[in-house]
């Protein structure tokens, strides 16, 4: 069977934003990964570049004896009939055409290979004691992905949390939030501890993990506090601080409340090598807290609420953008990175004068974008959105939610478009318009309406397709019901994991398929022997197109915590497509994933099955 190709006129028309040919870009390996299908059969696959010529070939060797070749039209995907254990090494050498390039790169995949995906195996952290003398273990809970070595392939930062995380409306101490930076091969370059002035729990810690100076290796940003000790062994300010709240008398007895929160002290923002984990910068955090009060109430349920993000604010260098509120005052504070020093851009506050609509309007959870084309990125944040230069662009005064989605939903809608969900028991779902924040549907609701979900799982209706817990059913992008009672229809996260345009669903640790002719979602893969994160929510560490192919991975981690899987689909796929990481929305929807409530990658242009017919934004369908 010949592969359907989507070949770029030119080349670089991949990154369909504008600042994609100013912005700075990661210089990536070609991310080739093999794993056993089953017992007799590996796959391989690996990244096809957008400098990779259209006539781009591939030979395959494993063990340097030729195997094969994938023309020019066929997928950056191979299947070996290789029933041995041992360790082999498959090697991909570039063709232009048939002529050979000289470039080629090489994976091993280990004797006794599991099936399905690469075994990471983990240092867990020990557990502890806190003052009130609990004890409490350690889980590997959301993850990030950065070449911190330069060489094109990416490591895995790993957030370590206690069993006793909270969220911010409830009271008790929390174990220390530890970090840990992983090759694939399960080698721990460096570990991070926050240190007990850094409460644990999903709106604490947000951590950015991106090349923020442009020299090709990716740095790591947090919010940090005294006690933090870095990945060399030292000690961020004063290591004997401890701003714990131990708790207040009540009628003459001391009461757990507002135990463990931490109400006063000092906060700051520090810059840490990729490489080593060694703090390199540190600065007082902005936003800062002042007054818990000044935030909504007295124990810091609003104030401790944050959010991260990088974006291209000047659409050549990517800067860091460290949010505080959202619920009632807003501040996002942007930062940039020379290699140096850590210097403040910009700063928003919702307390400004003609600054207040834009308070109380944020998610759990935003999203980045030139969204009005002047090849900047703007930062989508829930209800409202702001400007790359610090200012508001809209505010739509509908509130707080949970979950939010922006991408092109058509290739024939202009721009980008906003799916979110509210929290308000008023204003329900709304699909917007993300450059001018006009509605163009909406479906009221008095309820919380807690989740959406954005995904095209539909090919007989234009375009992406969009539910919530409360749209009645699935709804197509002109507001349109198209199923009003879909059978097990996950909410949480999707992957496009089985080599079809079309978008898989995923939900704690199950892959499922959409049937648009019976409305029912069907389970396509488990990963048994591996546990989701993060409750109801039910993530994995991480899901993006981190190695092989256009297609994704899924990172989980297994009961015991004491691996991680990165699960690579083997199933064939009719598709070449050049890797999603090139595209900046895309590229930074997985840098921002772990922010609070994660959310699924997407990047800033359609795709999905409508791409078939013809020619779109210089995509050639061959």
């Amino acid at each position: 069977m010949k592969t359907k190709v989507f070949f770029i006129i030119p080349a670089m028309m991949m990154v369909m934003a504008a600042q994609a040919f100013a912005q700075q870009t990661e210089k990536l390996s070609r991310g080739l990964v093999a794993v056993r299908e089953n017992p007799s059969a590996v796959t391989l696959s690996w990244r096809y570049l957008s400098s990779d010529p259209m006539n781009t070939a591939f030979n395959i060797y494993r063990n340097g004896k030729k195997i094969g070749t994938t023309k020019s039209d066929n997928a950056t995907f191979f299947r070996d009939d290789y029933k041995g254990n041992d360790a082999v090494t498959y090697t991909v050498e570039k063709l232009i055409g048939k002529k050979a390039t000289g470039e080629k790169c090489s994976y091993t995949l280990p004797a006794n290979a599991p099936t399905g995906y690469i075994d990471i195996p983990l240092d867990m952290p020990e557990g502890g004691v806190t003052p009130a003398g609990d004890n409490y273990t350690y889980t590997a809970n959301d993850a990030s992905i950065g070449d911190v070595d330069g060489d094109g392939d990416y490591e895995i930062i790993l957030k370590w949390e206690p069993t006793n995380a909270h969220d911010n409306s409830h009271d008790g101490y929390t174990g220390d939030v530890i970090f840990d930076c992983y090759r694939l091969s399960g080698e721990r370059l460096w570990r991070i501890n926050l240190g007990r002035n850094i409460r644990a729990g999903a709106h604490y810690t947000q951590f950015m993990v991106y090349d923020l100076d442009g020299d090709g290796k990716a740095e790591v940003v947090m919010r940090t506090s005294d006690g933090t000790v870095d990945g060399k062994g030292k000690v961020i300010g004063n290591a004997d601080a401890d701003y714990r709240e131990k708790g207040i008398k009540h009628e003459g007895k001391r009461t757990p409340t507002h135990q463990g929160r931490i109400l006063t002290g000092k906060e700051y923002l520090t810059v840490f090598n990729g490489m080593t984990g060694e703090a390199m910068h540190t600065v007082p955090y902005i936003p800062e807290r002042g007054d818990p009060q000044g935030w909504g109430d007295p124990r810091a349920n609003r104030s401790d609420r944050f959010l991260a993000c990088v974006a291209s604010l000047d659409g050549k260098r990517t800067s860091v953008v460290m949010c505080r509120g959202y619920y009632t005052r807003t501040v996002l504070a942007a930062f940039d990175w020379d290699g140096k020093e850590l210097k403040k851009r910009w700063v928003f506050d919702s307390n400004n004068p003609g600054c207040e609509g834009y308070a109380g309007q944020g998610n759990h959870n935003l999203r980045v974008g030139d969204v009005d084309g002047d090849g900047c990125d703007e930062i989508i944040y829930g209800s409202c959105a702001f400007d790359h230069d610090g200012t508001g662009l809209y505010t739509l005064n509908m509130g707080h939610g949970d979950a939010m989605h922006l991408t092109q939903f058509s290739k024939d809608m202009k721009g980008m478009q906003v799916w979110n969900c509210h929290e308000n028991r008023r204003d329900g779902s709304t699909f917007r318009d993300a450059r001018t924040g006009k509605i163009i549907f909406q479906v009221k609701d008095k309820s919380d309406v807690g989740r959406c979900m954005a995904a095209d799982i539909d090919p007989t209706n234009e375009g992406v397709e969009m539910w919530s817990i409360a749209s009645g059913g699935i709804r197509n992008i002109k507001g349109e019901v198209i199923n009003p009672q879909p059978k097990r229809l996950s909410i949480n996260m999707a992957v496009w994991w089985d080599g079809d345009l079309l978008r898989e669903l995923l939900d704690r640790t199950t892959v499922s398929k959409y049937d648009w002719t019976t409305g029912e979602c069907k389970p396509l893969q488990t990963f048994e022997g591996t546990q989701s994160n993060n409750w109801t929510k039910a993530n994995p560490c991480l899901q993006g197109d981190i190695v092989g192919d256009w297609r994704e991975e899924v990172l989980m981690r297994t009961k015991d915590n004491t691996h991680l899987r990165l699960y690579v689909s083997t199933i064939p796929t009719d598709y070449r497509f050049h890797t999603f990481l090139e595209d900046p929305v895309y590229r930074i929807s997985i840098a921002t994933q772990n922010v609070a409530y994660n959310q699924p990658t997407q990047p800033g242009f359609y795709f999905g099955p409508d791409l078939k017919k013809g020619i779109f934004r210089g995509w050639k369908f061959k």
